[in-house]
């Protein structure tokens, strides 16, 4: 009973208290004043009892505010490391973590970690468990343990955690500290440990709100290759909130190999990522690579481990998933022709490079080439591919990953044919990676030269590069540090002279491409606004207070395109028109992963320009992988081979250009059962499982193509039935009517067409970046040939471009934010190929979009 309860209203009795009862009080006054007493001592009561209970929620406020406190206030640390156990053999079964012998070692090895933190006090106060992931075998035959140590510590408590883990295991590369020593053998204790290296666990690795935990191990055997995905792929994007991790190993004195044939992630890796660890825990001081976004084949993501053991981990969050990734491993000598690095090179000349190349090196790897060219010649040594970045690292402090030539550290990214020369006839060169972060590496050539003619009928450029003499002051930077554009006296007919000094041609003013340097060719030309001013399409000025403040102040939408949420707006040419008729300010909303129409219908029909394998004319290209172009199509005319190409924009239609079916004298090319169309085509002297052949049942052409300007160049193709879509055949995205290809953007073009001017068919499809043109500037090189439903693309320096062969083929651009392919243009026509000053013409895509739904429905 609360002792509040005992005291009775009227004040107390005798028996109540215990008293005796012929004690006598005093007598009162009259009875007013014992009435007052009464309701005195109610009132005390009352407040008593008031004060009683605030006190008591006032404890009860503080124990609920320190128990939360205390449970919001304990972050979970997890640090991972790995050590060899060296009087320990290693055999299979260590390998298998259900088998008796992994237990029984497994427990040991925990249970004397448990004892080695008990001697640090601010290690064994927060102290939960450790517990062994794996183990693998030493070079040694001995046994190395990977394990996880998880602590529970208070928030203000964490750096002096840390710390304290920092100081008691051994600085990197070490092969002895207080760790290894205190945890060396002991009486009792039969296990001898020898410290690797540890570090803490990424925090997002360990995540609570991971639902799902995925795990895989591994061993590759010489002369076997064995698949990694991520779950589902490529049948469904991936599921949220999952942690994956695949721990792979190979035999003793061999490498990891892991080579990406499909990379299809989010962009934001804070989101979904792929990390790959040297290591078969993820530590910190072993990570190789971070991974998110889109990647092509080209790009040769493959890695190699500096061990025979290997680590992938793959994380998701709760919202937009993506394909996945598919990866093959495999294992290779450590000492294999492709890793080896280092050695005496003489000659006049000779290539080298880092180990690996044009694979990722590994990590832990040291190099050291002496290079000597004949006596009384000097020597330099061309890169035509520097790559050696690291997180946190600068061209100016070259301290993780680096490559030294006569005591001059490089580290970074270079640009393409970077010289560096001796004064002599010999030069040495160092290349060092550490434990973490790998990158492409290089490669290089070593020549010998002259000293009084460094480049015999060639000029030469300041950083020691050759090059044609036609090449100076051409516009075009073919050194590599401008020296070639330097003290040119400009031609008033083809130049026009920037700000900065430097001539450029005339036609790449106003483009939108800062080609000065200065942006001095992008001035005066038309509307000009001010630097507080957003420039709208429309060529209006606004404010820039005025940009993404829900208001239409361009007119045309311009000054909300770019802003996380869209407006609705009056429609015009410049607006997305959603399918209730709205319209939005957002540009190229399009199949981006964001609804933006209150009915959803920009992001419907979305299942297109994506390459699950990520695996015209074209001139001056390289070949595809497979898969890397899954709508690409080449038409053939029975009996006679490739003539067009075409794109995939459903499992019934494709995409053409009308010059394609016109019809001749000797043919008649507008008639379906001429032409055989092959979809997942690669190369055309081989068709794999993968290329299905299918007829054509009609074809519908553009009813006002002109067959004397190219005008309205583009045709539609339906299959005679539908094609199966797959990681080979797949459409791609087809523009909305108001999608932006601006000038200067970079997109692809494809086919099998000569890869010359008077040249030969290619075998194997070909692919080449361009750039898109701007329409006046292009309308002025094509002698004013270029109509409103034609865009431009090309390399004005010449050299790539589309040619016979590509017609009907696409020119595909790729969405920055959601990796998506989008058809920007048909190949139509150019003059010749590859020509300097010449770029290629397509058929402009977005013109056509309501026409293409009414004939197709697509």
């Amino acid at each position: 009973m609360d002792p509040l309860e005992n005291e009775a209203k009227d004040g107390p009795s005798a028996q109540d208290e215990g008293l005796d009862a012929s004690m006598q009080f005093l007598p009162t006054p009259d009875s007013e004043t014992v009435e007052k007493a009464k309701l005195a001592c109610r009132t005390i009561v009352a407040i008593t009892l008031v004060v009683l209970a605030a006190v008591l929620a006032l404890l009860i406020g503080l124990l609920v505010w320190h128990f939360h406190l205390r449970t919001d206030g304990i972050v979970k640390k997890v640090f991972s490391g790995s050590m060899t156990i060296s009087n320990h053999r290693f055999t299979d079964n260590y390998e298998d973590s259900n088998s008796v012998q992994f237990k029984e070692l497994a427990s040991q090895v925990s249970k004397q970690m448990k004892g080695f933190y008990g001697h640090v006090p601010i290690l064994s106060r927060y102290y939960i468990n450790s517990t062994v992931q794996a183990f693998s075998e030493a070079s040694d035959d001995s046994v190395i343990a990977y394990y996880l140590s998880e602590f529970s510590v208070p928030v203000a408590k964490a750096p002096a955690v840390d710390e304290a883990m920092s100081s008691i295991y051994q600085d990197e590369g070490s092969k002895h500290g207080r760790l290894s020593q205190s945890m060396g053998r002991k009486p009792g204790n039969d296990l001898s440990f020898k410290i690797m290296t540890s570090g803490a666990v990424d925090a997002r690795l360990v995540n609570s709100s991971l639902q799902s935990h995925f795990k895989y191990s591994y061993h590759t055997r010489t002369g076997e290759t064995g698949t990694i995905q991520s779950p589902r792929f490529p049948d469904q994007p991936y599921p949220p909130n999952i942690y994956a991790e695949w721990q792979l190993r190979a035999d003793p004195a061999h490498r990891i190999r892991l080579e990406f044939t499909a990379l299809n992630l989010e962009k934001n890796c804070n989101n979904d990522f792929i990390r790959l660890y040297d290591s078969l825990v993820p530590n910190e001081k072993q990570v190789m690579v971070e991974k998110c976004g889109y990647y092509t084949p080209t790009e040769q993501p493959i890695y190699l481990s500096s061990g025979n053991v290997m680590l992938v981990t793959f994380v998701t969050n709760g919202e937009k998933n993506y394909p996945g990734f598919r990866a093959f491993y495999s294992q290779v000598p450590a000492q294999s022709k492709d890793i080896e690095c280092g050695g005496k090179l003489t000659g006049t000349n000779g290539t080298f490079s880092s180990p690996g190349f044009p694979s990722y090196y590994p990590p832990q790897m040291q190099c050291v080439w002496d290079i000597e060219v004949p006596a009384g010649k000097h020597v330099k040594v061309k890169f035509s591919k520097f790559s050696l970045r690291e997180p946190g690292e600068t061209p100016n402090h070259c301290s993780k990953d680096y490559l030294e030539i006569n005591n001059h550290r490089m580290c970074g990214e270079k640009p393409p044919n970077t010289v560096h020369s001796s004064r002599t006839n010999q030069i040495t060169v160092r290349f060092v990676s550490d434990m973490s972060y790998v990158d492409k590496g290089f490669s290089a050539e070593f020549v010998a030269f002259e000293p009084n003619d460094p480049c015999p009928g060639k000029f030469q450029c300041d950083n020691d590069v050759c090059i044609n003499p036609q090449l100076k002051c051409d516009g075009y930077d073919d050194c590599g540090d401008t020296s070639d554009e330097m003290n040119c006296v400009c031609s008033e007919e083809f130049h026009f002279k920037c700000k900065n000094g430097y001539c450029k041609p005339k036609f790449w003013r106003c483009d939108r491409v800062n080609d000065c340097g200065d942006k001095s060719d992008e001035e005066n030309c038309g509307p000009v606004c001010k630097s507080w001013q957003v420039s709208c399409r429309n060529g209006h000025c606004v404010p820039e207070h005025q940009k993404c403040d829900g208001h239409n102040d361009c007119g045309d939408g311009t000054d909300e395109s770019e802003c996380p949420r869209s407006i609705v707006l009056k429609c015009s040419e410049f607006t997305y028109k959603c399918k209730n008729n709205q319209c939005i300010s957002k540009q190229n909303p399009e199949c981006d992963g964001e609804v933006d129409c209150e009915d959803g219908s920009d992001e419907s029909g979305c299942d297109c320009g994506t390459r699950p394998y990520r695996s015209s004319r074209i001139v001056g290209g390289e070949a595809s992988s497979e898969g890397e172009w899954p709508w690409q199509v080449s038409l053939h005319v029975k009996g006679e081979g490739h003539v067009c190409g075409a794109s995939v924009i459903s499992d019934l239609w494709l995409i053409t250009a009308a010059h394609c079916v016109q019809d001749t004298e000797r043919l008649k090319y507008s008639q379906p059962d001429l032409w055989e169309a092959y979809l997942g085509l690669l190369s055309q002297s081989e068709s794999s499982a993968d290329t299905v052949q299918k007829s054509i049942k009609q074809i519908i052409s553009h009813p006002e193509y002109d067959p004397r300007t190219y005008d309205n160049d583009i045709a539609l193709m339906e299959l005679n039935s539908p094609v199966t879509l797959n990681q080979n055949i797949w459409p791609i995205c087809l523009p909305a009517a108001s999608h932006e290809f601006p000038a200067g953007l970079d997109v692809w073009i494809t086919g099998w067409g000569q890869t010359r001017e008077d040249g030969y068919l290619a075998t194997v499809l070909q692919k080449a970046e361009v750039r898109i043109i701007n329409d006046t500037i292009c309308n002025q090189l094509m002698n004013n040939e270029i109509t409103p439903r034609m865009i431009c693309a090309g390399v004005l320096s010449g050299g790539v471009d589309a040619c016979q062969g590509d017609s009907g083929g696409p020119m595909s651009s790729v969405d920055p934010d959601s990796g998506r392919l989008f058809l920007a243009g048909v190949v139509s026509w150019g003059d010749g190929c590859g020509r300097k000053n010449k770029p290629g013409v397509y058929t402009r895509v977005t013109k056509y979009r309501s026409w293409i739904r009414e004939q197709s429905g697509v």
